[in-house]
């Protein structure tokens, strides 16, 4: 069984004070769970005062995003080096906001996944399907093609250095969650992907998270599901309180 990964996708919330306050309070009741690894990933803003709080303590600090190139005139962007440089150790790639809201693409997040590689960080390259593309029976379709369009050229070496997150989008913000089944037959079919192109030793080394409206209350049946790693955590990362509640739920399996 993979060591469970619980991270908090802080999204566009918080003030640096919040922020502090917030990463102080996970961090001090992280030592509580030490079977598991916790991770944290504030707005781009807040990336240094929350690295300083979770600096040597168990909590992770990871990013939401980054551009593919080391530098350069990219206005607004911002590079693995740079993360690299605030502390962070993973990114969120791919996320279905950035894929459905701003457009990115598959071959955008091949990009991003490439260089977080290269440059040492860990990705968690998400993946998922709308609500439409579910009730026509695409999931296995579009999950596939997320895979292969986002993973190209990954090596097997790589791939046991990245997260992938499955995220169905219709369960994301909306308090909508899929069945502990519906999610199980989706990370199994990743764990197949992964083992087809590569191998199962290298398959078997990389954590398969569940993202859409995780909580305390639902993460107990979500987290004994086969091949679900640990969980991509949105608004109850907020509330340090209902964050460390899934913690202990991953603690316990």
């Amino acid at each position: 069984m993979l060591r469970k990964l619980i991270a908090g996708n802080w999204k566009m919330n918080t003030d640096r004070a919040g922020a502090v306050k917030l990463a102080r309070a996970i961090a001090d009741g992280a030592a509580k769970y030490s079977t598991v690894d916790l991770l944290v990933c504030p707005p781009f803003v807040n990336l240094v005062p929350v690295g300083e709080v979770v600096k040597g303590t168990k909590v992770a600090l990871g990013a939401q995003n980054m551009y593919h190139e080391a530098s350069g005139a990219f206005t607004g962007e911002t590079s693995a080096a740079m993360l690299l440089d605030a502390g962070c150790s993973y990114v969120i790639l791919g996320h279905s906001e950035r894929r459905h809201i701003l457009k990115e693409t598959d071959a955008d997040i091949n990009k991003k996944t490439s260089a977080a590689l290269a440059a040492g960080l860990i990705p968690i390259v998400c993946v998922g399907e709308l609500l439409a593309e579910r009730e026509a029976g695409q999931t296995t379709a579009v999950i596939r093609h997320q895979f292969e369009g986002s993973l190209a050229g990954v090596s097997a070496e790589q791939i046991e250095q990245t997260v992938i997150a499955y995220e169905p989008v219709w369960a994301i913000g909306t308090g909508k969650v899929a069945t502990p089944q519906q999610a199980a037959e989706v990370h199994a079919d990743l764990r197949k992907l992964l083992v087809d192109r590569y191998n199962s030793g290298s398959a078997e080394k990389v954590r398969i998270l569940y993202g859409g409206s995780v909580k305390a209350s639902n993460a107990g049946e979500l987290l004994a599901q086969p091949n679900i790693d640990g969980a991509l955590v949105g608004g109850a990362s907020l509330n340090a309180e209902d964050f460390l509640g899934i913690a202990a739920t991953g603690a316990a399996l």
